[in-house]
């Protein structure tokens, strides 16, 4: 079992250091925030007063941060500094590539094994340790990584070179918003056409229409016990979050040249959900925007 230090303990961050907890491995963290510090302590992590001391005399350091410029700044600093020649340090925060591969940099620089694993499954799979993981970065260091992330993660695909990971969830996030819209635009129609919610889920979750928005995540309530339209649209992953991701993604086409206009209306519809108060509902919930809108 590996000595880990976990720097981010958030939503996401807080239940992926339990479960490692959970997994065998000895774990200290660090947030800035004190409550989840100590909501850490509660599910067995040994609580640390900075980054530093984090990441001093670990084998492996895991981030979950909110943005690209908040993991150059933490890498960048005290965490390199502190950990020894060798450690392998994982990012699991979901920010641009560029960011990811300037964090990678860091790390070689500073003689350090390193991977960018962005994850997927929101909170609920956060909790259970059901997350998917893709990563990026060389061989050697995702073969070291492996064994670890497999307490966080039920699925964990090694996408390619340093940055690819984050590719990859940014596409993952763009199909899904679109795949979640055309969802929620199919019940609104079919409850205009009198349709029970009931009988166009029957269809569509056993022919072409079918999707993990629909037999998962379904965004009416009464039909998949545990999706958020069942828990008046808790989080589960929340739309704040969505947007950040289609505007990720939207850079990145902007930056290669690639075509995305239904990503780009994806991120149009969010934006404007988000402004309307909605940032902490989760995205699913869109679909009471979209119904008013139409109305």
């Amino acid at each position: 079992m590996a000595k880990i230090g976990f720097i981010g303990l958030g939503n996401m961050g807080l239940p992926m250091a339990g479960n490692l907890v959970k997994a065998g491995h000895e774990v200290k963290g660090f947030d800035i925030v004190p409550v989840n510090l100590e909501g850490g302590v509660k599910r067995g992590l040994a609580k640390t007063a900075s980054v530093g001391e984090a990441s001093k005399d670990v084998d492996c350091i895991v981030t979950m941060l909110p943005a690209g410029s908040h993991v150059i700044e933490v890498w960048g600093g005290d965490l390199l500094k502190s950990a020894r020649a060798g450690t392998l340090v994982i990012d699991c925060s979901t920010i641009d590539i560029e960011s990811a591969r300037r964090a990678h940099e860091l790390a070689a620089a500073a003689k350090m094994l390193s991977l960018d694993a962005p994850v997927s499954g929101g909170t609920v799979g956060a909790e259970a340790g059901t997350l998917a993981l893709m990563v990026g970065g060389d061989k050697a260091a995702f073969d070291r990584g492996k064994p670890i992330l497999e307490g966080v993660g039920k699925r964990i695909v090694h996408c390619g070179d340093p940055g690819a990971g984050q590719a990859a969830k940014i596409c993952n996030n763009m199909m899904l918003a679109v795949a979640m819209l055309g969802a929620c635009e199919g019940f609104n129609l079919a409850d205009k056409l009198g349709l029970s919610r009931q009988a166009l889920f029957d269809v569509v979750s056993a022919s072409s229409g079918q999707s993990w928005a629909v037999t998962t995540y379904c965004p009416v309530p009464g039909i998949v016990p545990t999706s958020p339209a069942n828990n008046d649209y808790k989080p589960g992953f929340a739309a704040g979050l969505m947007l950040k991701d289609l505007k990720l993604a939207q850079e990145a086409a902007r930056s290669t040249g690639a075509a995305t206009p239904l990503g780009a209306e994806a991120a149009q519809l969010f934006q404007l959900f988000v402004s309307a108060g909605n940032a902490g509902q989760d995205f699913s919930g869109i679909i009471k925007y979209l119904r008013g809108a139409a109305n």
